[in-house]
């Protein structure tokens, strides 16, 4: 079985972190969260991967992810010439697919746990599609399932009153059937080839299409609170880890993760969940509150800063209490006297308070 992740689009909803780079690439729990996708295909024995790539920044997706020796797997690089819908970026792949069945990442999305059961009950079965489904509060904003009888009746792409709160994730497993279906779809109002408008002509053929659960964590990373929030459950479930060094009068309560080269100085206070990149500086006087995920290369001093993201190289000195916010990579926040702030700051600001 091959894996296709899609690793495209604009991300409009968060910008303005995502006008230097795609959205996949946004740091959680200081790792890129298209990693936590080949992670998890990695881990279900799936070594042959497409990821799909096109728009802003889209070559720093093949300069970070090279050809998949260091992740232990084999990249193939398709360009998508815009966002035209997850249904034509899987069309792309027909070549790749090679008549293989396949499971499809949506690079954005976020689970925590293993998908190796779900590999092995689609490698087995004769169905034409298997679904990951997922309770939602916000039904409105995905795909919708209805389910009869433990069988899936009907797909519906965002709907007005949705019937159920089950939303379809980001994860398909699919085979070479789809692209047949694919040739028959025609734009949405979006001007986009949907993938919930594919499936459900496989309804309507009466192909067999099974479903599993997720009643764990899933996040589709479209906000920067869902950013933040999937930041936390992630700091949660990681293991301990202090690799840097602390100076004596350091206050740490709860779990941290601290990488190498890292130094924590005196009158440091860290509450975990807590993540601190390498080779980082973090000086007299600051407060890290529990989940906050530092990137490598940074520098604190003098401030507070709790629920947050703050990526690599950036710098933060000065009186200030930052709350649920993103800081981008080689950002620069200086203040006089302390005050509390909210910020989503893209790559390379530099603010003086």
């Amino acid at each position: 079985m091959k894996g296709i992740i899609l690793h495209g689009g604009h991300g409009t909803r968060l910008r303005p972190l995502t006008h230097t780079g795609p959205k996949q690439l946004l740091p959680i729990a200081n790792k890129p969260m298209s990693e936590y996708c080949v992670e998890t295909l990695s881990n279900a024995g799936i070594k042959e991967i497409a990821i799909i790539i096109g728009g802003i920044g889209s070559n720093k997706v093949k300069e970070y992810y090279g050809e998949g020796e260091k992740f232990g797997v084999k990249f193939t690089y398709i360009q998508q010439d815009s966002p035209r819908g997850i249904a034509h970026a899987i069309s792309l792949c027909e070549d790749f697919v090679d008549n293989e069945k396949f499971v499809v990442f949506l690079g954005d999305n976020i689970i925590q746990r293993e998908i190796n059961e779900y590999v092995l009950d689609f490698k087995k079965s004769d169905a034409s599609a298997s679904l990951l489904l997922c309770e939602v509060d916000n039904p409105s904003q995905f795909g919708i399932a209805e389910i009869e009888n433990n069988k899936i009746i009907k797909i519906t792409e965002k709907p007005k009153n949705p019937p159920t709160n089950l939303a379809v994730t980001g994860i398909y497993f699919l085979t070479p059937y789809i692209f047949e279906i694919i040739k028959k779809l025609k734009p949405s109002w979006r001007n986009e080839l949907e993938i919930a408008d594919a499936l459900q002509i496989l309804v309507e053929e009466e192909r067999k299409i099974i479903y599993g659960m997720i009643t764990d964590f899933w996040k589709d990373t479209g906000t920067p609170n869902d950013i933040i929030e999937a930041n936390k459950i992630i700091l949660e479930n990681m293991p301990e880890l202090f690799k840097g060094e602390k100076e004596n009068n350091v206050i740490i309560e709860g779990k941290i993760i601290v990488g190498e080269g890292t130094k924590i100085k005196n009158d440091v206070k860290i509450s975990g969940p807590v993540i601190i990149g390498k080779n980082c500086v973090i000086e007299g006087n600051t407060i890290i509150d529990e989940n906050t995920s530092i990137g490598d290369n940074s520098h604190l001093m003098n401030c507070k800063i709790s629920n947050s993201i703050i990526m690599s190289n950036c710098t933060i000195n000065g009186k200030l209490d930052i709350k649920n916010s993103i800081i981008a990579s080689n950002s620069k926040i200086i203040k006089e006297e302390r005050s509390e702030k909210k910020f989503i700051l893209g790559e390379g600001t530099q603010i003086s308070l």
